[in-house]
């Protein structure tokens, strides 16, 4: 289950022009069928789309070639990579201050696609970009070598000082290890590091490295500190990969959730109303509520009590819990309601041990599984706030199981199988897995902790999934799981986590009575699988590129009349779609290949045509964007076919 490390990248990302086809012919001019790219639940698949007007095809145009599949490495998978990176950084900065003598360099890390390096100088422009690069060029042509020197700290000071580099001074009194170790090009640059690097820069294939962007980035992330210019770049092994990295990267912004969500009107940010705080429109609405339905369905099948709680609670509560002592930076300001103070959640968590101390608890009542869709708020920088992906107020399929100590595995591996299910239902089924044991600073006994995380590891042993230890990256409460998802494009997203938490029982001091009339402290396990709702939703606009398949799209028949005169019997046609739960919307007012193409813009997966003929014999002629033109079908048999596919999630 687990994914590979490596990325492929395929030629069908490339959408070509689209076309109708077969007895559609006879409501508007349609030119020969033309094949398009639309996402599968993974992948893509080769299917016909729907022409908007004749003229927008040319038979005569160029085609646009398209790569070859090339997979592409990543840090981890090549070491080469790595170094090539990190030594773009070096040449990076050495030709900045070629340029701009006055720039002073801080930091310099390779990043999973590529590097940057923060300068504190004047702005750059784009045009300062291309002259970097060429400088960068010059420097990777001359075949510098790459010189590891060890030098004491004293020494390293005293270089510091004589070039007049103050971050290079905070970088070293950060540097607890000695000796300092410097990397030079050639000799005519420097700055301290610790590797690794290519051996001159002539190992750098100057066709595969391209500067991408700049950006301002505050010294240490500090926002009171200095304003730096980031220089961002990307480098691969060779100018093929770059070529499919850059492609990717186009692909990836075509599917950008923000400028989809705008298009198809399915959320916003409100200045007016502060940003991170997202308004769900009506069409993201019903994605959001199938979203949710779906969630609740599968969880009282898999034995949960549903429950919701407040938004608000008394600040004496986030004490207890410890969020006011460890969590303060990320909550809001608290409030004062009748002499009391009264706080924003960040969590669902303490709640629901409320919940689960409102009543004695008996072994015999172990398990408990609770589970909501709770909304917290978190404060976010704004610079930080990032379409779906990053907001101030979220929705968090949370939920929180209470157990007996020799019921961890089974409940892991309960949580794993309908993790598996709610992700598999909507188009997921590659996963990175994550298992984090114990920390140095740590609460709760040796022999708990040896338990859950022997319990951790069997559970993901049963379900046969593949998985990396991350030995020391648990929380201190206790050991977890993370699962990333991979979507269409291959990357990964943080979504689900498990995590078990002897912290919480303590602080609450909650306890059930086991056989003997003992009172016993339960183990406690957070859980989500989705997220939050707002970035799952995020998530899914990208993978699916907005256009989502059947059983998830908000509109799922757009009823189209050639012209006026079937107008009637199109109200009729709709209203009995509704009726029957289908999504339908009526479209009329515009010539046909307008409405049609006006569909495919807003990726309505079916169209059903209403022509004379079809209002003569009761019928619809049906186009899929997913399976082409499906012909002309009785409306009652049509109602049929999508209410199956929605059952079965199938494309029509």
């Amino acid at each position: 289950m687990a994914s590979s490390r490596s990325l492929l990248l395929s030629s069908s990302f490339l959408s070509k022009p689209s076309s109708f086809t077969s007895s559609l012919r006879r409501f508007v001019y349609l030119p020969s069928p033309t094949p398009r790219f639309y996402p599968k639940r993974h992948g893509f698949s080769t299917v016909l789309s729907v022409a908007t007007e004749p003229a927008a095809i040319s038979s005569t145009a160029p085609k646009k070639s398209e790569p070859s599949t090339v997979p592409l490495p990543s840090n981890d998978s090549s070491d080469k990579l790595l170094k090539i990176r990190h030594t773009c950084a070096h040449v990076m900065a050495m030709a900045v201050q070629k340029l701009f003598p006055d720039a002073k360099v801080t930091i310099g890390p390779w990043i999973d696609n590529g590097f940057y390096y923060d300068f504190d100088m004047e702005p750059l422009t784009d045009k300062d970009l291309k002259r970097i690069k060429k400088e960068m060029d010059r420097i990777i042509s001359r075949n510098l070598p790459l010189l590891r020197e060890e030098v004491s700290r004293e020494e390293a000071q005293r270089r510091i000082m004589a070039i007049n580099e103050p971050y290079k001074m905070e970088i070293l009194e950060s540097i607890k290890e000695e000796p300092i170790t410097v990397y030079h090009i050639g000799n005519e640059w420097w700055d301290l590091c610790a590797g690794p690097h290519v051996e001159t820069t002539g190992k750098i294939n100057k066709k595969a490295v391209e500067l991408e962007s700049v950006a301002g980035a505050y010294w240490r992330g500090d926002e009171k500190r200095q304003m730096l210019q980031r220089i961002y770049g990307t480098a691969w092994e060779s100018e093929e990969q770059l070529k499919a990295y850059l492609h990717f990267k186009e692909e990836a912004k075509r599917r950008d959730h923000r400028r989809i969500g705008q298009d198809l009107d399915l959320f916003s940010i409100q200045d007016e109303a502060g940003g991170g705080l997202v308004f769900w429109h009506p069409k993201g609405a019903i994605v959001r509520n199938i979203i949710e339905e779906s969630w609740k369905k599968m969880h009282v099948e898999h034995g949960y009590d549903l429950i919701y709680t407040p938004h608000v609670a008394k600040a004496d509560l986030w004490r207890i819990s410890g969020h006011l002592d460890f969590y303060r930076e990320n909550m809001y300001d608290q409030m004062e309601i009748e002499d009391e103070l009264y706080q924003l959640r960040p969590m669902n968590c303490p709640y629901h041990i409320l919940l689960y101390q409102r009543k004695r608890q008996s072994y015999r009542d172990l398990p408990i599984r609770v589970a909501e869709l709770g909304t917290v708020y978190r404060y976010e920088l704004s610079g930080s706030l990032h379409g779906l992906f990053r907001v101030r107020g979220f929705t968090q399929d949370d939920a929180h199981i209470f157990c007996l100590e020799d019921q961890i595995k089974d409940e892991i591996r309960g949580v794993l199988d309908l993790t598996e299910e709610i992700l598999s239902r909507f188009g997921f089924d590659k996963y990175e897995v994550n298992l984090s044991t114990r920390p140095e600073k740590s609460v709760g006994s040796d022999d708990i902790w040896e338990k859950a995380t022997c319990a951790l590891k069997d559970a993901l042993d049963d379900k046969g999934w593949s998985y990396e230890v991350d030995e020391g990256g648990g929380a201190f409460y206790g050991p977890k799981i993370d699962l990333k998802i991979e979507d269409a494009l291959g990357r990964k997203w943080q979504c689900s986590t498990i995590q078990v938490d002897f912290n919480l029982p303590q602080r609450f001091d909650i306890t059930y009575v086991d056989t003997n009339s003992d009172k016993k402290r339960p183990i406690m396990i957070h859980r989500a699988v989705l997220g939050s709702l707002e970035r799952f939703f995020g998530v899914l606009i990208e993978h699916y590129a907005g256009d989502f398949p059947l059983w998830l799209s908000p509109v799922q028949v757009r009823v189209l009349p050639v012209t006026d005169n079937q107008l009637e019997f199109c109200k009729e046609v709709s209203k009995k779609l509704k009726a029957c739960g289908v999504r339908a919307e009526l479209c009329h007012g515009e010539r046909l290949p307008k409405l049609i193409r006006n569909a495919e813009t807003q990726k309505i997966p079916l169209m059903a045509v209403v022509g004379p003929k079809e209002v003569e014999t009761g019928t619809v002629t049906v186009r899929s964007r997913f399976g082409g033109e499906l012909g002309t079908i009785p409306v009652d048999d049509f109602i049929n076919k999508i209410n199956i596919a929605v059952e079965t999630r199938t494309a029509l």
